[in-house]
């Protein structure tokens, strides 16, 4: 579904992405782990459209949408979610996520029909004429995905839908996550908690300096030495083979 090629990106004289190349099959769940600096949300960018990539392809649903800019890409079937959840604070829950509906509808009725069943499903039915503002974080982190999947995506890439969260809201968001899945979204997650890596993903790459230096499932890469040692740690990586 998704095929990334040799993606390099510069800022001035920081190489951000050197060479990144890794692929993400339909139906997956696949994460991208890598120490903080290494370009994991530097590449999601750049997939999403919101940076153009220096050099390099990007392929999507069997056609190329390197250089396209973010609503192109999403109305494609590609849309992201942010690490800092930035939503409309004075609008309300459903507001919010009328705004991702929109992508695929002019109606404001069928917008708001498909808005409140999104914002249902992922646990903000009784918040719905709430304001954003007064959501809490793992509230917010549900209406962020809520926004993203209210546009009908076929990919969703995920960008530490977890940060923040006490251990019960992350099994919380494992399970959303996993039935979002399950009704057809591919997902590929950015994600440092490694607890969510082992129980969600089948597939992680793992980057750093801007590259990807392993590609396996949870299990190979937590014994994969290189990795282990850019960025498990020996009690990380025993941790996940334990999990």
């Amino acid at each position: 579904m998704l095929e990334a090629r040799g993606v390099t990106k510069s800022f001035g004289g920081l190489l951000a992405l050197d060479g990144a190349t890794l692929t993400v099959s339909d139906g997956a769940i696949v994460a991208l782990i890598g120490p903080n600096g290494a370009g994991k949300t530097t590449l999601f960018a750049t997939l999403a459209g919101f940076l153009e990539p220096d050099s390099g392809t990007i392929g999507f649903a069997g056609g190329d949408v390197t250089g396209l800019p973010p609503h192109a890409i999403a109305e494609r079937g590609m849309v992201r979610t942010f690490q800092i959840t930035q939503p409309f604070a004075r609008l309300s829950v459903l507001e919010n996520v009328v705004v991702g509906a929109y992508l695929r509808t002019p109606h404001r009725g069928e917008a708001m029909e498909r808005a409140a069943a999104v914002a249902r499903r992922l646990g903000l039915g009784d918040r719905l004429n709430a304001t954003a503002a007064s959501l809490t974080v793992a509230g917010r982190k549900r209406l962020e995905l809520a926004r993203a999947l209210a546009t009908r995506p076929k990919l969703l890439l995920l960008d530490e839908v977890m940060a923040g969260l006490n251990p019960t809201e992350i099994g919380e968001i494992v399970a959303i996550v996993r039935r979002i899945r399950d009704d057809g979204v591919t997902i590929f997650l950015i994600e440092h908690v490694m607890q969510a890596v082992m129980s969600l993903a089948e597939r992680v790459h793992v980057i750093a300096g801007g590259r990807i230096i392993a590609e396996g499932t949870p299990a190979a890469i937590a014994s994969d030495a290189a990795v282990v040692e850019a960025y498990l740690g020996r009690g990380a990586a025993r941790r996940m083979l334990h999990a």
